[in-house]
Protein backbone atom coordinates (compact mmCIF):
# COMPACT_ATOMS: atom_id res chain seq x y z
CA UNK A 1 0.00 0.00 0.00
CA UNK A 2 1.30 3.25 -0.77
CA UNK A 3 0.58 6.02 1.37
CA UNK A 4 0.24 9.52 -0.78
CA UNK A 5 0.89 12.80 0.78
CA UNK A 6 -2.90 13.30 2.00
CA UNK A 7 -3.09 9.90 3.85
CA UNK A 8 -0.43 10.76 6.00
CA UNK A 9 -1.92 14.52 6.85
CA UNK A 10 -4.92 12.01 7.59
CA UNK A 11 -3.36 9.47 10.05
CA UNK A 12 -2.01 12.81 11.78
CA UNK A 13 -5.41 14.06 12.32
CA UNK A 14 -6.76 11.04 13.39
CA UNK A 15 -3.83 11.44 16.13
CA UNK A 16 -1.18 9.38 14.86
CA UNK A 17 2.36 10.25 14.99
CA UNK A 18 3.58 10.97 11.48
CA UNK A 19 7.14 12.70 10.62
CA UNK A 20 6.60 14.82 8.03
CA UNK A 21 7.43 16.25 5.26
CA UNK A 22 6.71 12.77 3.37
CA UNK A 23 8.43 13.67 0.70
CA UNK A 24 12.01 13.10 1.72
CA UNK A 25 15.98 13.06 0.39
CA UNK A 26 17.47 9.05 -0.34
CA UNK A 27 19.56 7.55 3.34
CA UNK A 28 22.21 9.13 3.18
CA UNK A 29 25.76 7.05 2.72
CA UNK A 30 27.30 5.58 5.61
CA UNK A 31 30.46 5.23 4.36
CA UNK A 32 33.04 5.96 7.22
CA UNK A 33 31.84 2.98 9.10
CA UNK A 34 30.77 2.39 12.33
CA UNK A 35 32.31 2.76 15.21
CA UNK A 36 33.86 0.40 17.20
CA UNK A 37 31.59 -1.05 20.58
CA UNK A 38 32.38 0.29 24.54
CA UNK A 39 32.09 -2.83 25.37
CA UNK A 40 31.51 -6.01 24.12
CA UNK A 41 30.18 -9.65 25.91
CA UNK A 42 29.33 -13.24 25.19
CA UNK A 43 26.02 -13.64 27.98
CA UNK A 44 24.13 -16.85 29.36
CA UNK A 45 20.84 -17.60 28.28
CA UNK A 46 18.70 -19.81 28.51
CA UNK A 47 20.50 -22.64 26.23
CA UNK A 48 23.64 -20.96 24.97
CA UNK A 49 25.30 -17.57 25.34
CA UNK A 50 24.10 -14.31 23.37
CA UNK A 51 26.92 -11.68 21.55
CA UNK A 52 26.28 -8.43 22.51
CA UNK A 53 27.42 -5.26 22.12
CA UNK A 54 27.14 -1.73 23.71
CA UNK A 55 27.96 1.90 22.46
CA UNK A 56 27.61 4.41 25.03
CA UNK A 57 27.26 4.49 28.88
CA UNK A 58 25.22 2.21 30.96
CA UNK A 59 25.28 4.15 33.67
CA UNK A 60 24.25 7.25 32.17
CA UNK A 61 21.01 9.20 33.11
CA UNK A 62 18.96 8.33 30.25
CA UNK A 63 17.55 4.93 30.11
CA UNK A 64 19.85 2.42 27.20
CA UNK A 65 18.02 1.17 24.17
CA UNK A 66 18.30 -2.35 23.37
CA UNK A 67 17.19 -3.41 19.49
CA UNK A 68 15.56 -6.92 19.05
CA UNK A 69 16.59 -7.79 15.70
CA UNK A 70 14.15 -9.56 13.13
CA UNK A 71 14.13 -12.89 11.46
CA UNK A 72 13.72 -15.35 13.27
CA UNK A 73 17.43 -16.11 12.53
CA UNK A 74 18.67 -12.47 11.40
CA UNK A 75 21.24 -10.31 13.08
CA UNK A 76 22.29 -7.04 14.82
CA UNK A 77 23.80 -5.70 11.82
CA UNK A 78 21.13 -3.83 9.84
CA UNK A 79 20.47 -1.77 13.31
CA UNK A 80 23.58 -0.01 13.35
CA UNK A 81 22.66 3.13 12.62
CA UNK A 82 20.88 3.52 15.44
CA UNK A 83 24.31 3.56 17.54
CA UNK A 84 24.12 7.37 16.38
CA UNK A 85 21.57 7.65 19.37
CA UNK A 86 25.13 7.13 21.72
CA UNK A 87 25.34 10.38 21.71
CA UNK A 88 22.71 10.25 24.82
CA UNK A 89 22.20 7.07 25.65
CA UNK A 90 24.10 3.53 25.94
CA UNK A 91 22.65 1.33 23.23
CA UNK A 92 22.10 -2.41 22.97
CA UNK A 93 22.58 -4.82 19.80
CA UNK A 94 22.93 -8.53 20.52
CA UNK A 95 22.41 -11.50 18.54
CA UNK A 96 19.68 -14.05 19.31
CA UNK A 97 20.59 -17.46 20.32
CA UNK A 98 21.25 -19.45 17.33
CA UNK A 99 22.15 -15.99 15.03
CA UNK A 100 25.41 -13.68 13.89
CA UNK A 101 27.92 -13.92 16.53
CA UNK A 102 26.10 -16.02 19.13
CA UNK A 103 26.22 -19.38 20.28
CA UNK A 104 24.52 -21.51 17.23
CA UNK A 105 23.81 -24.82 19.47
CA UNK A 106 21.12 -25.02 16.42
CA UNK A 107 18.56 -26.96 18.87
CA UNK A 108 14.92 -26.69 17.90
CA UNK A 109 13.90 -26.92 21.43
CA UNK A 110 15.54 -23.93 21.97
CA UNK A 111 13.05 -22.16 19.33
CA UNK A 112 9.98 -21.26 21.18
CA UNK A 113 8.74 -17.64 21.37
CA UNK A 114 8.89 -17.85 25.41
CA UNK A 115 12.74 -18.34 25.39
CA UNK A 116 13.61 -15.73 23.51
CA UNK A 117 11.62 -13.17 25.97
CA UNK A 118 13.27 -14.57 28.59
CA UNK A 119 16.82 -14.35 26.47
CA UNK A 120 15.59 -10.68 26.28
CA UNK A 121 15.51 -10.22 30.12
CA UNK A 122 18.56 -12.22 30.78
CA UNK A 123 20.39 -9.99 28.65
CA UNK A 124 19.20 -7.10 30.71
CA UNK A 125 20.24 -8.99 34.05
CA UNK A 126 23.85 -9.57 32.40
CA UNK A 127 24.08 -5.95 32.04
CA UNK A 128 22.72 -5.09 34.85
CA UNK A 129 20.19 -2.60 33.60
CA UNK A 130 17.87 -1.51 35.98
CA UNK A 131 15.42 0.45 33.02
CA UNK A 132 15.86 0.25 29.71
CA UNK A 133 13.87 1.22 26.32
CA UNK A 134 12.99 -1.88 24.11
CA UNK A 135 12.67 -1.93 20.24
CA UNK A 136 11.86 -4.70 18.70
CA UNK A 137 11.82 -4.95 14.90
CA UNK A 138 9.62 -7.31 13.02
CA UNK A 139 10.10 -10.77 14.52
CA UNK A 140 12.00 -8.80 17.39
CA UNK A 141 8.41 -7.13 17.60
CA UNK A 142 7.14 -10.08 18.61
CA UNK A 143 9.53 -10.60 20.90
CA UNK A 144 9.47 -6.90 22.56
CA UNK A 145 5.44 -7.20 22.66
CA UNK A 146 5.27 -9.91 24.86
CA UNK A 147 8.19 -8.69 27.10
CA UNK A 148 5.90 -5.47 27.37
CA UNK A 149 2.74 -7.26 28.27
CA UNK A 150 4.97 -8.70 31.29
CA UNK A 151 4.65 -5.48 32.54
CA UNK A 152 8.37 -5.20 34.02
CA UNK A 153 8.92 -2.43 36.07
CA UNK A 154 12.30 -2.29 33.88
CA UNK A 155 10.67 -1.25 31.13
CA UNK A 156 11.20 2.88 30.00
CA UNK A 157 9.13 1.84 26.99
CA UNK A 158 8.45 -0.28 23.89
CA UNK A 159 9.06 0.59 20.38
CA UNK A 160 6.88 -2.16 18.30
CA UNK A 161 8.94 -1.76 15.29
CA UNK A 162 7.17 -3.12 11.81
CA UNK A 163 6.03 -5.77 14.12
CA UNK A 164 4.81 -9.40 13.53
CA UNK A 165 1.55 -9.36 16.00
CA UNK A 166 -0.25 -11.90 14.63
CA UNK A 167 0.62 -14.67 11.92
CA UNK A 168 -2.87 -13.95 10.59
CA UNK A 169 -2.34 -10.38 10.11
CA UNK A 170 1.15 -10.43 8.87
CA UNK A 171 -0.48 -13.07 5.94
CA UNK A 172 -3.09 -10.61 5.32
CA UNK A 173 -1.20 -7.71 4.67
CA UNK A 174 1.45 -9.99 2.62
CA UNK A 175 -1.77 -10.75 0.59
CA UNK A 176 -3.43 -7.28 0.29
CA UNK A 177 0.51 -6.40 -0.81
CA UNK A 178 0.86 -8.85 -3.30
CA UNK A 179 -2.31 -7.89 -4.91
CA UNK A 180 -0.15 -4.30 -6.05
CA UNK A 181 1.82 -6.27 -7.88
CA UNK A 182 1.78 -6.84 -11.92
CA UNK A 183 -0.96 -9.27 -12.87
CA UNK A 184 1.63 -11.63 -14.40
CA UNK A 185 3.89 -11.84 -10.93
CA UNK A 186 0.93 -12.47 -8.71
CA UNK A 187 -0.56 -15.05 -10.99
CA UNK A 188 3.64 -16.87 -10.78
CA UNK A 189 3.74 -15.83 -7.12
CA UNK A 190 -0.20 -17.94 -6.53
CA UNK A 191 1.61 -20.87 -7.65
CA UNK A 192 4.68 -21.41 -5.68
CA UNK A 193 3.84 -23.22 -2.56
CA UNK A 194 1.11 -25.35 -4.23
CA UNK A 195 1.82 -28.82 -5.97
CA UNK A 196 2.28 -27.36 -9.51
CA UNK A 197 4.40 -24.03 -8.98
CA UNK A 198 5.78 -21.89 -11.80
CA UNK A 199 9.36 -22.27 -12.60
CA UNK A 200 11.95 -21.55 -9.76
CA UNK A 201 13.13 -18.41 -11.69
CA UNK A 202 9.48 -17.42 -11.68
CA UNK A 203 8.70 -17.65 -7.80
CA UNK A 204 12.16 -15.84 -7.05
CA UNK A 205 11.67 -13.08 -9.70
CA UNK A 206 8.04 -12.70 -7.89
CA UNK A 207 9.48 -12.77 -4.77
CA UNK A 208 12.71 -10.36 -5.27
CA UNK A 209 9.56 -8.29 -6.16
CA UNK A 210 7.70 -8.10 -3.40
CA UNK A 211 10.85 -7.37 -1.28
CA UNK A 212 11.86 -4.30 -3.72
CA UNK A 213 9.04 -3.26 -3.16
CA UNK A 214 7.29 -3.80 0.27
CA UNK A 215 11.14 -4.94 2.65
CA UNK A 216 13.80 -2.79 1.57
CA UNK A 217 13.99 0.16 -0.87
CA UNK A 218 17.60 1.18 -0.55
CA UNK A 219 20.88 -1.06 -0.86
CA UNK A 220 22.65 -1.90 1.55
CA UNK A 221 25.75 0.74 2.12
CA UNK A 222 29.12 -0.85 1.63
CA UNK A 223 30.26 -0.16 5.00
CA UNK A 224 26.84 -2.08 6.35
CA UNK A 225 28.17 -5.00 3.91
CA UNK A 226 31.41 -4.96 4.79
CA UNK A 227 30.62 -5.00 8.60
CA UNK A 228 28.41 -7.99 7.75
CA UNK A 229 31.05 -9.91 6.13
CA UNK A 230 32.93 -9.32 8.91
CA UNK A 231 30.90 -10.28 11.56
CA UNK A 232 29.41 -13.96 12.64
CA UNK A 233 27.75 -16.28 10.65
CA UNK A 234 24.90 -14.23 9.11
CA UNK A 235 21.31 -15.17 9.23
CA UNK A 236 20.45 -18.71 9.73
CA UNK A 237 17.96 -19.81 6.97
CA UNK A 238 17.02 -23.01 9.22
CA UNK A 239 15.56 -21.15 11.53
CA UNK A 240 13.61 -18.63 9.62
CA UNK A 241 12.19 -21.48 7.63
CA UNK A 242 11.77 -23.64 10.59
CA UNK A 243 9.75 -20.99 12.87
CA UNK A 244 8.14 -19.16 9.75
CA UNK A 245 8.72 -20.89 6.57
CA UNK A 246 10.54 -20.18 3.11
CA UNK A 247 9.30 -16.60 2.29
CA UNK A 248 7.91 -13.56 4.18
CA UNK A 249 4.30 -13.85 2.92
CA UNK A 250 3.62 -17.81 3.58
CA UNK A 251 4.04 -19.53 7.36
CA UNK A 252 4.16 -22.56 7.31
CA UNK A 253 6.26 -23.33 10.61
CA UNK A 254 5.81 -22.97 14.40
CA UNK A 255 4.97 -19.05 14.37
CA UNK A 256 2.29 -20.19 12.06
CA UNK A 257 -0.37 -20.00 14.67
CA UNK A 258 0.94 -17.28 16.65
CA UNK A 259 -1.60 -14.80 17.78
CA UNK A 260 -0.14 -11.75 20.29
CA UNK A 261 -3.05 -10.00 19.50
CA UNK A 262 -4.49 -10.23 23.07
CA UNK A 263 -2.02 -9.15 24.72
CA UNK A 264 -2.27 -5.74 23.17
CA UNK A 265 -4.89 -5.33 26.16
CA UNK A 266 -2.07 -6.34 28.81
CA UNK A 267 0.40 -3.25 27.67
CA UNK A 268 0.88 0.26 28.50
CA UNK A 269 0.01 2.17 25.84
CA UNK A 270 0.79 5.19 27.20
CA UNK A 271 4.48 4.20 27.34
CA UNK A 272 4.32 2.21 23.37
CA UNK A 273 5.24 3.14 20.02
CA UNK A 274 3.98 1.50 16.89
CA UNK A 275 6.84 2.79 14.00
CA UNK A 276 6.60 1.63 10.71
CA UNK A 277 7.53 2.36 7.04
CA UNK A 278 5.00 4.27 4.52
CA UNK A 279 5.36 1.25 2.28
CA UNK A 280 6.12 -1.40 4.71
CA UNK A 281 5.19 -4.95 4.61
CA UNK A 282 3.71 -4.70 7.77
CA UNK A 283 1.26 -1.61 6.57
CA UNK A 284 0.37 1.12 8.56
CA UNK A 285 -3.51 0.82 8.53
CA UNK A 286 -2.97 -2.40 10.20
CA UNK A 287 -0.35 -1.13 12.80
CA UNK A 288 -2.79 2.28 13.55
CA UNK A 289 -5.38 -0.87 14.25
CA UNK A 290 -3.69 -2.16 16.91
CA UNK A 291 -2.78 0.76 18.23
CA UNK A 292 -6.31 2.22 18.44
CA UNK A 293 -6.70 -0.91 20.69
CA UNK A 294 -4.03 0.33 23.46
CA UNK A 295 -5.06 3.52 24.44
CA UNK A 296 -2.45 6.16 24.64
CA UNK A 297 -0.32 4.05 21.97
CA UNK A 298 1.02 6.21 19.26
CA UNK A 299 2.11 5.10 15.71
CA UNK A 300 4.83 6.91 13.77
CA UNK A 301 4.79 6.30 10.08
CA UNK A 302 8.93 6.56 8.65
CA UNK A 303 8.09 8.28 5.04
CA UNK A 304 9.49 6.98 1.78
CA UNK A 305 10.78 3.50 4.21
CA UNK A 306 9.68 -0.03 3.66
CA UNK A 307 10.07 -2.92 5.89
CA UNK A 308 13.72 -1.96 6.47
CA UNK A 309 13.51 1.53 8.13
CA UNK A 310 16.50 1.41 10.08
CA UNK A 311 18.52 0.82 6.50
CA UNK A 312 15.71 2.55 4.07
CA UNK A 313 15.46 5.51 6.07
CA UNK A 314 18.08 5.67 8.93
CA UNK A 315 18.41 9.82 9.47
CA UNK A 316 14.49 9.81 9.98
CA UNK A 317 14.16 6.27 11.73
CA UNK A 318 16.84 7.41 14.26
CA UNK A 319 14.95 10.66 15.11
CA UNK A 320 11.81 9.48 15.84
CA UNK A 321 13.58 6.96 18.18
CA UNK A 322 15.46 9.71 19.36
CA UNK A 323 12.20 12.07 20.61
CA UNK A 324 10.26 9.14 21.45
CA UNK A 325 12.64 7.98 24.08
CA UNK A 326 13.18 11.52 25.24
CA UNK A 327 9.75 11.90 26.57
CA UNK A 328 9.74 8.72 28.15
CA UNK A 329 13.00 8.81 29.58
CA UNK A 330 10.88 9.62 32.97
Amino acid sequence: MRLARRDLLRLAAAGVCVPLPALVRPARAREAGYPAPTREAMLPVPGGRVYVRVNGDLAGPRPPLVIVHGGPGGTHAGYLDALALADERAVILYDQLDSGRSDHPNDPANWRVARFVDELEAVRRGLNVARWHVCGHSWGGTIALEYAARRAPAMASAILASPLVSTRSWIADADALRRELPGETQAALATCDTPAPATAAACEAGTAEFYRRFNGREPDPPALRAYARANGRGFNARLYETMWGRSEFVATGSLRDYDGEPLLARVDGARTLFMVGQYDEARPVTSLRFAARMPGAELAVIPGAAHGTFTDRPDETVATLRAWMRRHDG
